[in-house]
C-alpha cells in the first residue's frame, strides 16, 4: 500500500527545496484527476540568487513563505504558467517533468501535439493548472502527492532556463527516464 496523499504536507514539514526536490523524483503527482509519475525536480533555496524569494516577500511570491506543501504557481516569461511545491518558508521546487499516467487523453487534449509533460510549461498546460491555483493544498483532493516508498535512482545536475547561479547542481532527474525537459549530462 502507498503512502497516504493527505499527509504528504505533515511528512515533508520543514524540509528544504533540495530535499524536497530530490523525494519528489518518483512521486506520483495528481492535479484534478490528471497526472503521472514525477521525472525532474528544480529546487530553488531562500538564499539563493536565481529564486523568487531572494529578495523576500512580495505579492507575486507570498505563496512561497506560506506553509509547506501548497502550490506555488507563477507565469513564466509572461508566457507559461509553472508549478512549485512549497518546502520550508522561503524555498520551493519547480517541477519540470512528469511521465504521464492517469488522465493522458486530457492532458493530449489541453495541449495538443508534441510533448505532452516534458517541461514546466507544457506540464502546467497538460495539467490544466491556472493563477488561481496558487496556495492550493496538496492534501489528496484536487492536488495529491504521493512520494515514493524506497530510494529512486536519481541524476543531478545544473538547473536550466535561469540566468542566476546556473552552476547549481539542483536539478533532479529519474535515471534513464526518457521524458525529462533536458537531458543530464554524464
Amino acid at each position: 500500500m502507498g503512502r497516504d496523499p493527505a499527509r504528504f504536507r505533515d511528512e515533508i514539514y520543514g524540509w528544504d527545496a533540495v530535499t524536497l526536490a530530490r523525494a519528489l523524483v518518483g512521486a506520483v503527482l495528481v492535479v484534478r484527476g490528471a497526472g503521472g509519475v514525477v521525472i525532474e525536480t528544480e529546487a530553488y533555496g531562500r538564499d539563493d540568487p536565481a529564486s523568487h524569494s531572494f529578495r523576500g516577500e512580495t505579492a507575486r511570491n507570498r505563496t512561497m513563505f506560506g506553509p509547506a506543501g501548497h502550490a506555488y504557481v507563477y507565469r513564466s516569461y509572461g508566457i507559461h504558467l509553472c508549478l512549485n511545491v512549497v518546502a520550508r518558508r522561503g524555498e520551493a521546487v519547480l517541477i519540470r517533468a512528469i511521465d504521464p499516467l492517469v488522465g493522458v487523453e486530457v492532458m493530449a487534449e489541453r495541449r495538443g501535439a508534441g510533448p505532452l509533460c516534458s517541461g514546466p510549461g507544457r506540464l502546467a498546460q497538460a495539467l490544466g493548472v491556472t493563477l488561481a491555483d496558487d496556495g492550493a493544498a496538496f492534501d489528496g483532493g484536487d492536488f495529491a502527492i504521493t512520494l515514493p516508498e524506497g530510494a529512486v535512482p536519481l541524476v543531478a545536475g545544473p538547473r536550466v532556463g535561469i540566468s542566476k547561479a546556473v552552476e547549481v547542481p539542483w536539478r533532479f532527474g529519474l535515471r534513464g527516464a526518457a521524458g525529462v525537459s533536458r537531458r543530464f549530462q554524464g
